[in-house]
């Protein structure tokens, strides 16, 4: 029998012998696939398309569900020859020596092989070994499981070995059921339509976004839908299974079969090992699902994925609404979710985007006529300012910051404290809408009833509380490698504490760092004697030190990325999402302290810790701390904020994302020593799952909700002083989509489809920033701009209720002989006459006062009414959002018809079934006294159906 067992070039089919050997109808379909196989291998290629493709098995009938990859180590041509002369150390060799013993014949002579040599094979026979062992073991428990395994060692990929998995249908059922995976049923209900005005308006809205549609199927609205039931192989009648192969798409089924793989475990190791010990042990090499099939290319024949490449993966649909019904059918809800609120995201980026417009229009038409700026530019202004720099730098005229007074005018106007407002608002809307949206889909994609489980426990976990075990019961004594993956809880989560504060420390280290710099090069630049660089020192030092922070902040993202993970990884969590949800959360905490905390220094901190000309502070006795230009650091703050902003988006979001996967994947094109001129033709012969090898693993959602999170705290938080960066960030977003859906279709392995019904800790997160984004707001208003002090000179100082004599006001006086040794100008006739009193800005008496230098009461006026404003402008507005927030219903109203609808539809079903059960046990109970004795229980349940499924329907 085995004689007869066909393999073809190196393909081996795994059967599993108990169940052959127990069912016999089992043996005879092996016995008709065996012939079938035969006559397989007897057709010519272009007569099996679909197995030459990779998406099937040998036979061209069973379909790939998943694939396995595993090493192999090809020995070389001198190892070979030892390895062919050497007996091996199995159960054969052992037989032939015992078997030659008893002839009395001697054993044949071993070849002499050098120690050092011999010792490192055996090393790594053994290692290759034991992975081949635990390979055989789990494949052996998939098999056991009902799963259908085939191997594919002679690839043209060197060095990899496949193991394609296809789950049959009684596997597909069981672990539906287990998985309670709902599946559309045989009935079908007409979905409710608005009427009246409603209708109309809907109407006219569609025709005019008709041409913004995808051209795809799933996209376009549906007057009937099907009702969905989780899947029983009990009620099996109740689905339509006319079309087996169909009835679970190419999705589902790797789901399925990811879920098998997850309950797996190799038990004969030390440890029980599941399929993520494996992978992270080298046992495999990688684990995924197959594309639907190609792109792009000649006789490309037309599937899911080549339809979202066309119409969503496509820069020329960029104005189109996306396919998120498909894009969840390919990829699952997990990832239509995550692409569902992107797209909602940039929607409503456009509102705020044309406000932001106009609020910065605004700026550029009223700059004109703003009167402080022209005070400062005014030809006949002669006030001397203090100089900004000891020694160095000289006495210098206020009209020289006419540029700046000018510039800082465009995001420093009443408009800015309006749009502050209008977006706290509009984030308290998105998040409303969001929720309708998240529901309206939930609807769609029948999770309303969906509940997660719990998870199984991870490996990692499982093999600490062995070793806990194992620790208490005294019956084995744990090595140094094993003390190193298993923690305490205490140390592990001290361990997190320190180290988030030292990465902490060191952002603001760097901080620090880059405060020096600006100090020392603006020292360095006003000692130039170009006369261009010392007038544009401001500029260059400001621009230079953005963009060092920028370097910084990119650096450091990807070590907090890595720090992030070692510290989750020490905390040993029990399961994924709980692992997931511990690294989102130290991730975010670093890369939002990385990212922000320069862009807070300069809001908050710079020209707060000056001192004043004669008294100022000094760092490390030599640097004296910067100040902001007399337009306030309002201006400085927008050209941080932009570069970082601008910067990450296109060098971290865009180029990384490009650039790197192209790079990784061109590393393992030369790892596995395919040739340039080679390439396109091996391409066309590769298989389907050789050619997603290639591609890049699927790492999770993570960085893709992180970037769009860090910026939305960019379009939130610091809003007042930068009101273009909606509009930046919705130019980025509408490239950002079109990227991640290429990156998605063309450039990942497909990953495998999880099911979810919200964005989980990302949405607490969304709400986290929204609220600190006005508090943080209210402080930019009252602290950095100079809102607040302008209001107080219009209405308590001004003599005509005017801005006339506001600059002059806010600068207090300075005599020159106060100066300390050492820090006066070395020229301080550099104006051309010699300077007694110079000003600077502050709220301070005038030397001649009996209390020279004291901060005055205007100051005291001005602070309190800042603390005032932020206080109102806080409640104000949290109270705004909870207004929008109780105003706006979670649920759509049609959506909660439709669901309380579904609900009443599914117990007339059962109650109907019942009611036909019974009629059908009378038709089969004989006309006696008995048949009458049972009318009544029938009767009663035909009574009360419609109070029972109302009250079903309630606790369905």
């Amino acid at each position: 029998m085995a004689e007869e067992t066909p393999e073809s070039s190196g393909t081996s089919l795994l059967h599993n012998s108990a169940a052959t050997a127990s069912k016999p109808r089992h043996f005879l379909k092996d016995v008709v696939f065996h012939g079938k196989f035969q006559l397989l291998n007897s057709l010519a290629p272009e007569e099996n398309t679909q197995c030459q493709h990779g998406l099937y098995f040998q036979d061209g009938e069973r379909r790939v569900d998943y694939i396995l990859t595993y090493h192999i180590k090809k020995p070389s041509s001198s190892r070979s020859n030892r390895q062919s002369s050497r007996f091996t150390d199995n159960a054969f060799t052992r037989s032939l020596r015992r078997g030659t013993a008893r002839l009395g014949r001697p054993p044949p002579p071993q070849p002499r092989v050098v120690p050092e040599v011999a010792s490192q094979d055996h090393s790594m026979d053994y290692h290759e070994d034991d992975k081949r062992y635990r390979r055989e073991e789990f494949e052996g428990n998939l098999r056991d499981m009902g799963l259908e395994l085939e191997k594919d060692e002679d690839t043209k990929t060197p060095g990899v070995g496949f193991v394609k998995i296809h789950a049959p249908w009684h596997v597909l059922c069981r672990e539906a059921e287990f998985m309670k995976l709902k599946m559309p049923t045989k009935k079908v209900y007409e979905v409710k339509q608005c009427s009246g005005v409603g209708a109309k308006i809907n109407t006219l809205v569609n025709k005019a976004t008709e041409p913004l549609h995808p051209n795809v199927e799933e996209n376009r609205a549906q007057n009937v839908k099907h009702l969905s039931y989780a899947f029983s192989r009990e009620k099996q009648h109740l689905f339509d299974l006319s079309d087996r192969d169909s009835f679970f798409d190419s999705k589902t089924r790797a789901s399925i079969v990811f879920e098998v793989l997850k309950r797996t475990k190799c038990t004969k190791a030390k440890y029980s090992m599941g399929i993520t010990s494996l992978l992270g042990s080298g046992v495999y090499t990688a684990a995924y699902p197959l594309h639907d099939g190609d792109v792009d290319g000649e006789n490309v024949e037309p599937n899911d994925r080549k339809l979202l490449y066309e119409e969503w993966a496509s820069y020329s649909v960029f104005y189109k609404y996306q396919p998120i019904g498909l894009v969840r059918k390919y990829f699952g809800e997990k990832i239509g979710l995550y692409f569902a609120w992107l797209g909602l995201y940039t929607q409503m980026l456009i509102p705020a985007s044309l406000v932001g417009v106009i609020v910065f229009l605004y700026g550029c038409a009223t700059v004109d006529n703003n009167i402080p700026s022209m005070e400062i530019c005014h030809p006949r202004n002669n006030i001397t300012m203090c100089p900004l720099c000891d020694r160095a730098c000289n006495y210098w005229k206020l009209k020289e910051a006419c540029g700046t007074a000018r510039a800082s005018h465009l995001f420093d106007n009443p408009a800015t404290v309006f749009f502050s407002i209008f977006m706290a608002l509009w984030a308290a809307m998105f998040m409303e809408h969001w929720k309708r949206r998240q529901m309206r889909l939930n609807y769609e994609w029948d999770l309303t009833g969906f509940e997660e489980e719990e998870d199984h426990p991870r490996a990692e976990y499982e093999l600490c509380v062995m070793q806990k075990s194992l620790k208490k019961e005294h019956k084995t004594q744990k090595t140094e490698k094993e003390k190193l993956t298993c923690r305490d809880r205490l140390p592990a989560y001290m361990t997190n504490i320190v180290m988030m504060l030292l990465m902490i420390g060191v952002t603001f280290a760097i901080v620090f760092g880059v405060i020096l710099y600006r100090i020392s090069i603006t020292a360095a630049l006003h000692m130039s004697n170009n006369p261009t660089t010392r007038s544009n020192v401001r500029l260059m030092v400001k621009t230079t030190a953005a963009i060092i922070n920028l370097v910084v902040i990119l650096i450091l993202d990807e070590v907090y990325g890595a720090v992030a993970r070692w510290l989750t990884v020490l905390e040993v969590p029990k399961t994924d999402k709980s692992f997931e949800e511990r690294l989102i959360f130290k991730t975010f905490i670093l890369k939002f302290v990385n990212a922000f905390t320069p862009i807070i220094y300069i809001a908050f901190f710079r020209g707060r810790l000056v001192g004043r000309p004669g008294s100022y502070l000094y760092v490390f006795e030599s640097y004296r701390m910067e100040e902001c230009a007399h337009g306030g650091c309002l201006m400085e703050l927008c050209i941080q904020l932009s570069i970082t902003m601008l910067g990450k988006q296109l060098i971290q979001n865009n180029l990384f994302e490009i650039g790197i996967p192209k790079l990784k994947k061109l590393i393992r094109y030369i790892k596995s020593k395919r040739r340039t001129f080679q390439e396109e033709e091996r391409e066309k012969k590769l298989q389907r799952y050789e050619t997603d090898h290639f591609l890049e693993p699927f790492a999770g959602l993570t960085p893709e909700y992180m970037e769009m999170i860090i910026q939305f705290g960019f379009v939130t938080l610091f809003v007042a002083s930068f009101p273009l960066a909606p509009l930046f960030a919705l130019l980025n977003n509408i490239i950002e989509i079109r990227l991640d859906a290429k990156k998605f279709v063309a450039e990942l392995r497909r990953p495998v489809a999880a099911r979810a019904k919200d964005i989980g800790i990302w949405y607490n997160l969304l709400r986290g920033v929204a609220k600190v984004a006005v508090i943080i707001n209210a402080f930019v208003i009252s602290f950095t701009s100079d809102f607040i002090p302008r209001l107080v000179y219009q209405y308590m100082y001004s003599p005509d209720g005017s801005m006339h004599g506001f600059v002059n006001h806010t600068m207090s006086y300075f005599n020159v002989s106060d100066f300390q040794d050492g820090k006066e100008p070395m020229d301080p006739h550099h104006l051309g006459y010699q300077v007694e009193m110079c000003r600077y800005k502050d709220y301070r008496e005038p030397p001649w006062s009996n209390t020279p230098y004291v901060v005055s009461k205007e100051f005291w006026a001005v602070l309190a009414a800042r603390l005032a404003f932020v206080i109102v402008f806080q409640n104000v507005v949290m109270l705004m959002s909870d207004i929008v927030d109780w105003l706006i219903p979670d649920i759509p109203k049609d959506i909660s018809l439709q669901i309380h609808k579904e609900k009443i539809l599914m117990v007339e079903l059962f109650m109907k079934e019942e009611q036909g059960k019974m009629q059908f046990i009378d038709s089969m109970t004989p006309c006696d006294g008995k048949e009458r004795n049972n009318h009544a229980p029938v009767a009663r349940s035909r009574s009360i159906p419609h109070t029972y499924s109302h009250t079903h329907a309630n606790n369905f």
